[in-house]
C-alpha cells in the first residue's frame, strides 16, 4: 500500500485552471480519470488524512504510485477528454455503467444496395439506423412481422439473397407479399431504398402522415370501386395502428426524450434509461456501476450522459432529457450534449404533468434493478471470494490472487503447436487481455519445453516492458509525462521543476500493429503487451509443466509469482518441488475456479490450434488436385509430416501412402512442383521475418453466459492435446 504522500505534487505545481487528471499505479497503468473546475482545490481533496476519505477513494489514492494532470481552456473540453481517456484507458477506480444484459436493437441497413431489417446487438455500425433498445429480441420480431405486410423490406441474409438470385426463385416471404422481392428484380434497387426510409419513418415516430396518407388512398379506392385495394389499404392501417398500439403513449404531445432515473445507495447505482419517441416508449435499458468514491446523485447522472451518447451524434440525441438531478454545473454537460445533437437540447429535472409521472415510473424501476442487482451480486461476490481464498490458502499465497494467468499447449501430433494465455482477474474472465503464441524452433516436439518457451517469452516481454519505461534503469518516469492528445486538445502543464524524461524508446516491434487493449498501451501510445504481472501462474499439467514454468521464471530472476499445475486425470494441485500434489475437495469453490481458468485456456488453445490447422490445409496445392479428397490429403501430410517433404518426395515414395495410386501420385508431384513455396511475411519497417499471431489477441469473444465448449475428451485423446 502507497502513501499518498509519496507522490503528492507541491501546492504550487498544481495548475488552478480547469483540466483532466489521471492516477496511475506502480505498473504505469490508469487507474483513475477525472475532470475539474479547479485542479489545484480538486487534486487537494484527495491529498488529506485517509481517514477523512471515502473508503473507495481511500483504496484508489493507497493503490496509485503518482498522479499527472491536463490544462484546458474550458470546462466543455475537460468534459470531452474525461470521456475520451476513460474510454482509451478503462480505469478500474471509474464509474463504469455495466449494462445488465445485452440489448437487442431493430436495425435497417441503410448503408447497403438493398437496406435489410434484421435485430442487431453490440457496437453500432456507420450507416445503419438503429431503434430502440427493446427488452426482448422476440418484441422487435413480432413488430417487424406486423410492418412488413405495409413496407415489405428485404429481410433475409446475404446468403439467402444472393441464392434467390442465383436461381431466380424468391423465398417464402415474397411469394405471400412480405418481401418486395429485389433478389429477383421486382423492385428497382431506388425503390426498394425509398421503401426502407420510409419503414425509418414510421419507425422514429412519424406514423400520422402516413396514416393519413393510407386512409386518404383507401377511400379513393372505395370511390373508384377498387374494392379490392381497398380492403387490402384498410388491412394495411389496421396492421399498423395494432404495432403502434404495442408502445403505449405516454406523453400525449409526441415528445421526443430520454428520462433518466438513479437509485442508489452508499456503495452502488442503477441507472434506468426509457427511451420516448413520438410520445410512445420505445426502449428501455438500465445499467449498475459502484460509487468509487463520495459522488453525488447529479454527477452520477452526468457520467450516465457520457455513457449514453459519447457515441452518439444527430438525432440519436433526442430534443429534451429529463433527469433527477442536474451536474453542477449544467452549463458544460447541456453544451456538450447540444454539440453533439447538432441543435438544442433540453435538460432539465421534471416538476409536474405526465412528465413527472413518467419519471416516478422510472425511478421504480430503477430502483427495482438495484435490489435485484444486490441479490444477485451477493452470492457471485461472496463465491468468487471464497475461491480466491481457498486459493490462496491452498498453495501458501500471501494474499488472495486476484490476477491469473493460464497456459495450455495444442498440437496436431506435433504438428501446428501454440499455445494459449488466457487472464482471470478477481475471478472473472478478462478476455480483451487474452494471448496465442506459435511455438519457435523445436520446442514443439514435447509439452514441456513447449510451456517453457511461452512462460519464457511471455516474462522476457514482461521485464523488457519494466526496464523500457524505466522502472529498473532510470528510475520511474516523471509523474506528468503525458500522452499524445486528440488534434486541438489542449497540452499538459508540466512540473516546474520535472526534468526532462530520458528516450526510452524501443526498437521497432514486429507486431506492433496488431491490436490491443487500450490498458495495455503506455503513456507514449506504443503497445505495451505483458507489462501486468499476475499473482498466479497456472500451467495445463502435472509436475513437469509446473517445474519447466518454474525454471522459466528462476532463469529471468522472478521471484514473486506463485506457479501451480493442474492436471487433467484427478484434477491435482502441483507445486514446483513437491513430490505430492495439493488435492483440493470435489466441492471446493478454489478448484472450481482453478477448473474454469484450465478449461477456458484449453478452449483458447485449441481454437486457435484449429484455426491454424483449417488455414493451413485450405491454403495448400493440393486443394487443386482433381479427385484428392480431404482424408487423402490428411493421409499425405500424416505420411511426410509436412507439405515440404512432400513436395520434395518422388512419384514411387507418394504411392507408398496408402490409397494413392501411380496417376494420383504423378499428378499430386505435378501439381506440387507447379506451386511455389509461400513467402514467409517481413516486417516492412524492420526487414524481419515476423511470427505469425505472436502474442496477439482474441479477436472474438464468447458472448457472455454462453458455455465454453471443448470437445468431447474421447474425440481429443490422441489428437488434440
Amino acid at each position: 500500500m502507497a502513501d499518498p504522500s509519496s507522490y503528492r505534487p507541491s501546492p504550487g505545481q498544481i495548475p488552478d485552471s480547469p483540466g483532466v487528471y489521471r492516477f496511475r499505479d506502480e505498473h504505469r497503468r490508469v487507474i483513475y480519470v477525472g475532470k475539474a473546475k479547479s485542479l489545484r482545490q480538486r487534486l487537494a481533496n484527495y491529498f488529506q488524512d485517509l481517514a477523512n476519505l471515502h473508503p473507495r477513494t481511500r483504496s484508489m489514492v493507497t493503490t496509485a504510485a503518482s498522479v499527472e494532470w491536463t490544462v484546458v481552456s474550458t470546462e466543455v473540453e475537460a468534459l470531452q477528454l474525461e470521456y475520451s481517456w476513460i474510454k482509451e484507458y478503462d480505469p478500474r477506480f471509474n464509474v463504469k455503467y455495466r449494462d445488465d444484459k445485452s440489448y437487442p436493437y431493430l436495425a435497417v441497413t441503410m448503408n447497403e444496395e438493398f437496406p435489410r431489417v434484421q435485430v442487431m446487438r453490440g457496437h453500432k455500425k456507420k450507416g445503419v439506423r438503429y431503434f430502440g433498445p427493446y427488452a426482448h429480441a422476440w418484441a422487435i420480431r413480432d413488430t417487424v412481422d406486423l410492418l412488413l405486410r405495409v413496407f415489405p423490406v428485404r429481410t433475409c441474409s446475404a446468403g439467402v439473397f444472393k441464392n434467390a438470385a442465383r436461381t431466380g426463385r424468391p423465398c417464402l416471404l415474397g411469394y405471400i407479399g412480405k418481401c418486395s422481392a429485389p433478389c429477383v428484380g421486382r423492385i428497382s434497387p431506388d425503390d426498394h431504398w425509398d421503401l426502407a426510409d420510409e419503414f425509418c419513418d414510421f419507425m422514429a415516430g412519424r406514423t400520422g402522415t402516413y396514416l393519413r396518407r393510407l386512409e386518404k388512398q383507401m377511400a379513393e379506392a372505395a370511390e373508384e370501386m377498387e374494392y379490392e385495394r381497398a380492403a387490402r389499404l384498410r388491412d394495411d392501417i389496421e396492421a399498423l395502428k395494432k404495432a403502434m398500439e404495442k408502445n403505449a403513449v405516454v406523453l400525449a404531445d409526441a415528445t421526443d426524450a430520454d428520462l433518466i432515473a438513479v437509485a442508489e445507495d452508499e456503495l452502488e447505482a442503477a441507472v434506468q434509461i426509457f427511451h420516448v419517441r413520438g410520445g410512445r416508449v420505445r426502449g428501455q435499458r438500465g445499467w449498475v456501476t459502484d460509487k468509487v468514491e463520495e459522488i453525488t446523485t447529479g454527477a452520477l447522472v452526468e457520467h450516465a450522459l457520457q455513457q449514453l451518447y459519447g457515441e452518439e451524434t444527430g438525432d440519436a440525441v433526442p430534443k429534451e432529457v429529463l433527469v433527477p438531478a442536474l451536474p453542477d454545473p449544467v452549463e458544460p454537460v447541456q453544451q456538450w450534449l447540444t454539440d453533439r445533437r447538432g441543435s438544442g437540447v433540453s435538460l432539465r429535472i421534471p416538476q409536474r404533468g405526465d412528465k413527472k409521472a413518467l419519471m416516478e415510473t422510472v425511478q421504480r424501476n430503477a430502483q427495482q434493478a438495484l435490489v435485484l442487482h444486490k441479490t444477485k451480486r451477493a452470492s457471485d461476490l461472496t463465491t468468487r471470494s471464497r475461491a480466491l481464498e481457498e486459493i490462496a490458502e491452498a498453495l501458501g499465497l500471501d494474499s488472495a490472487p486476484l490476477r491469473i494467468e493460464c497456459y495450455d499447449i495444442s498440437h496436431l501430433q506435433g504438428d501446428d503447436v501454440v499455445a494459449s494465455m488466457v487472464v482471470f482477474e478477481d475471478g472473472l474472465a478478462r478476455k480483451s487481455e487474452y494471448r496465442r503464441f506459435q511455438i519457435k524452433g523445436f520446442a514443439g516436439q514435447d509439452d514441456v519445453r513447449s510451456m517453457h518457451e511461452v512462460i519464457t517469452r511471455r516474462f522476457r516481454r514482461y521485464l523488457a516492458e519494466k526496464e523500457r519505461t524505466g522502472e529498473w534503469t532510470d528510475g520511474p518516469r516523471s509523474p506528468q509525462a503525458q500522452p499524445p492528445l486528440p488534434d486541438g486538445a489542449p497540452q499538459a502543464a508540466p512540473h516546474a521543476d520535472a526534468a526532462p524524461a530520458p528516450d526510452l524508446s524501443p526498437a521497432p516491434d514486429p507486431d506492433a500493429g496488431l491490436p490491443l487493449d487500450s490498458s495495455l498501451k503506455d503513456e507514449d501510445g506504443r503497445p505495451k503487451r505483458f507489462a501486468y504481472p499476475p499473482q498466479l501462474v497456472v500451467v495445463d499439467g502435472g509436475q513437469p509443466q509446473v517445474a519447466a514454468a518454474q525454471r522459466a521464471l528462476d532463469e529471468l530472476g522472478i521471484d514473486d509469482i506463485a506457479v501451480c499445475g493442474l492436471a487433467k486425470r484427478l484434477e491435482e494441485v502441483w507445486l514446483p518441488g513437491e513430490d505430492d500434489p495439493v488435492v483440493l475437495p470435489r466441492t471446493s469453490e478454489g478448484l472450481y475456479l482453478l477448473q474454469r481458468v484450465r478449461d477456458e485456456a484449453h478452449r483458447f488453445a485449441i481454437t486457435y490450434q484449429r484455426a491454424k490447422r483449417a488455414k493451413r490445409f485450405r491454403a495448400s496445392p493440393l486443394d487443386d488436385v482433381p479427385g484428392l479428397g480431404e482424408t487423402r490429403k490428411q493421409a499425405l501430410i500424416k505420411h511426410f509430416g509436412s507439405l515440404k517433404k512432400l513436395r520434395a518426395a518422388t512419384v514411387d515414395e507418394i504411392r507408398e501412402v496408402p490409397g494413392i495410386g501411380r496417376k494420383t501420385a504423378e499428378t499430386v508431384a505435378a501439381a506440387l512442383a507447379q506451386a511455389a513455396p509461400a513467402a514467409p511475411a517481413v516486417n516492412t519497417a524492420t526487414g524481419e521475418i515476423m511470427e505469425d499471431d505472436e502474442g496477439a489477441p482474441e479477436t472474438t469473444a464468447d458472448a457472455p453466459g454462453e458455455p465454453v465448449t471443448t470437445g468431447a475428451p474421447d474425440e481429443r485423446r490422441g489428437q488434440e492435446t
